[in-house]
């Protein structure tokens, strides 16, 4: 028999797109840490030159202030997923032990409830993007140090659309223990 993937928490093998869609999770992930991670030595290079040579690294606090937007929401979904997203859940284990049911349903509401909230924040991040890209929106001081701001604005239209898909296939597994109640 081949082997069609990992197994889900419901114990049925994963899908192709369901597979695709988590590694594209995981790598927003990896790319949020990787760019933690040359935020740090920037910060670094910039404190060195700062005290070694008295010529600190121009647009250093300006990077870091857009950056640590952009590497919080291509985390999000990742974080969604794995179930760490802040949360109180003591209500919410409470019921799926007692009655499992009321609990799944209770988490569709609660994923349904994120998707639109994803759904409003890109409704209200997509203009947004747009005029910073036509209009050019930068940080910095001009004669400076200016960086753009539409990629980051890109960033967040893209990672909150995956975050809203992340909150769908989570409903759509609750869901599934709701229609299949011999399963959950």
């Amino acid at each position: 028999m081949p082997d069609d993937g990992p197994i889900d928490e419901a114990g049925s093998r994963q899908s192709a797109p369901r597979r695709a869609f988590g590694a594209l999770v995981s790598g927003m992930n990896a790319a949020g840490s990787c760019w933690i991670v040359v935020l740090m030595l920037l910060i670094n290079a910039e404190a060195i030159s700062r005290s070694a040579f008295n010529q600190p690294i121009i647009g250093v606090i300006e990077m870091i202030e857009i950056s640590v937007i952009g590497i919080v929401f291509m985390q999000l979904a990742d974080s969604l997923r794995r179930g760490v997203l802040t949360r109180s859940d003591g209500l919410f284990n409470q019921v799926m032990r007692r009655k499992p049911a009321a609990g799944h349903l209770m988490a569709v509401i609660t994923y349904l409830l994120g998707a639109v909230f994803m759904g409003l924040i890109i409704w209200g991040s997509i203009p947004y993007f747009l005029d910073a890209w036509q209009k050019n929106y930068y940080i910095g001081v001009e004669g400076m140090f200016t960086a753009p701001v539409w990629p980051v604005a890109l960033i967040i239209v893209v990672a909150v659309a995956v975050t809203m898909a992340q909150f769908l296939v989570i409903l759509a597994d609750h869901w599934r223990q709701i229609s299949t109640p011999d399963r959950g």
